[in-house]
């Protein structure tokens, strides 16, 4: 008998109220949820949190609405004073956007003029910068305020959370506690490294910012949107692999260059560069460097002696059960400008809610015990994935063409990660409708959660010509299936790949 069993649409994965994943069983459940059309988001209570406004927020604004000077306004709760005044200043103080700031019941926000086009804009911004108020945070509110009777029930850590969770982190960083800062999502210690090497490079002339590869959805975003002069300072380079041509890419712009962002391995085609090489290459031209370790984690690689600032998602294997966003930023100890760049860090870091802080202290203690099946159960998958003749191709962070690289920075030959990327030579619908593996956004869970990639994180690009064609210059299909790899038996794992590729 397998332990997978069907998911109804919008099911919570795990199950809590504070799950970062929810079910999508089918491509038309994935395309209703893209296009926002009620038969499917009518069933979606919550999702992955920078994307999908929690039930609690949602009430808690219903209540603060009744409120005459935030009636017939639309609210956004987030996550500091300061986050607010972002979002007002990004949207406008005049009319028509009118703008304003609020602060009521110790909880900030920013209301607005109620229209599609404004709430998309503030959805976006709040999504990039990671400043959306958490759930709990949001239920802790409602408690206090008598909407809801009780929190929910769940297993928090008794004693000094963030010790806690700087104590296993310090067991992958060779770094002290000062340098370990934690942020409410992986987004937002991305934003807040990014604006720390922003700020300090600013100065000396240096604008402008690298994408190493195809990067996360909101990775790209920041550096398409948020760098001085995107036009002039949003410069990719497409093949991780291409050192000659990055090298180029430094000779003709390297006077300028901040600095670069570099997933080791990419999201979601799992490709490493020569990471040494790439540093050393920016050092030659005084760029600093950001290093995203989510797709393995920091468990399986080692980056932090490369990188100026580690950004990486807490969500991503430490908070494994699947019921907490949270990040941190890594400062290298020995890096140049470590020291400003931990004060720059710390001072563009939203502050965590505690209680997602004591429950990601519950679990992280589990994390090595966790990553270890995963990648053991990950390399099978991979060899089952590779031989089958339903398959096309196969990512997996030992894949041929950057596996030497990979290995560079892997803490075992044996750390691949929780994460493989395929495509078939079959429709994808027929396969994807089949498969009875959980189905839903998110990696890194004990719950292996099996997704159409590229439709969830891109389908604008899907659904277009040019997007398409953009898409096929990075060597992305648009049918690339992202499995994330869980704790259960490998064996029913393969046996629900094997049933639906029959």
């Amino acid at each position: 008998m397998s332990v997978f069993s069907p998911i109804p649409l919008g099911q919570r994965i795990p199950g809590s109220p504070h799950s970062v994943a929810c079910s999508l069983p089918t491509l038309h459940d994935i395309v209703g949820y893209e296009e926002g059309r009620p038969e499917t988001t009518r069933h979606i209570a919550s999702g992955y949190p920078r994307f999908v406004v929690h039930s609690h927020a949602k009430l808690l604004c219903e209540y603060l609405g009744r409120r005459p000077e935030l009636a017939g306004r639309s609210l956004w709760l987030v996550t500091s004073s300061a986050m607010a005044t972002a979002l007002a200043g990004h949207l406008g103080r005049s009319r028509p956007a009118h703008a304003a700031v609020f602060r009521v019941d110790g909880l900030d926000g920013v209301a607005h003029t109620d229209t599609p086009e404004l709430n998309a804009r503030g959805k976006v911004f709040l999504q990039h910068l990671g400043g959306f108020l958490s759930s709990r945070a949001a239920e802790d509110h409602l408690v206090r305020l008598g909407v809801l009777p009780a929190a929910a029930r769940e297993k928090l850590f008794a004693g000094d959370a963030t010790a806690e969770i700087k104590r296993v982190l310090r067991t992958v960083y060779a770094a002290g506690d000062a340098d370990l800062l934690l942020a409410p999502s992986g987004m937002n210690a991305l934003h807040a490294a990014f604006r720390a090497i922003g700020t300090l490079q600013a100065p000396r002339g240096r604008t402008a910012w690298v994408q190493l590869g195809w990067l996360y959805l909101d990775s790209i975003a920041l550096l398409k949107k948020f760098t001085p002069d995107p036009a002039r300072d949003y410069l990719r380079h497409g093949d991780v692999t291409d050192l000659a041509g990055l090298e180029k890419l430094f000779v003709t712009h390297g006077a300028r260059i901040a600095g670069l962002v570099i997933e080791a391995p990419t999201n979601p085609l799992i490709q490493t560069p020569d990471v040494a090489a790439v540093v050393a290459l920016a050092r030659r031209h005084g760029a600093r460097v950001i290093l995203d370790p989510a797709i393995s984690s920091p468990f399986n690689v080692d980056l932090l002696p490369h990188a100026d600032l580690v950004a990486q998602s807490l969500t991503k294997y430490t908070a494994h059960e699947g019921d907490v966003i949270a990040g941190a930023v890594v400062v290298n100890p020995t890096g140049p400008d470590a020291d400003e760049l931990r004060r720059l860090a710390a001072d563009n870091l939203e502050p965590v809610h505690p209680r997602d802080l004591a429950r990601l202290a519950a679990q992280i203690g589990a994390t090595a015990e966790i990553v270890a099946r995963m990648n053991a159960s990950t390399m099978k998958v991979a060899a089952f994935l590779e031989s089958h003749p339903g398959v096309q191709q196969v990512w997996w962070s030992l894949q041929p063409a950057t596996r030497v690289n990979y290995l560079k920075v892997a803490r075992t030959p044996e750390s691949v990660g929780g994460i493989i990327s395929f495509t078939l030579k079959g429709p994808l619908a027929k396969f994807y409708d089949a498969v009875r593996l959980p189905k839903g956004p998110s990696f890194g869970m004990t719950t292996t959660l099996i997704s159409p990639f590229i439709y969830l994180a891109h389908y604008d690009l899907v659904t277009s010509e040019a997007g398409r064609a953009e898409l096929a210059a990075h060597g992305l299909s648009p049918d690339l299936l992202r499995l994330s790899i869980g704790t259960e038996p490998v064996d029913d794992i393969m046996a629900c790949l094997a049933e639906a590729l029959a």
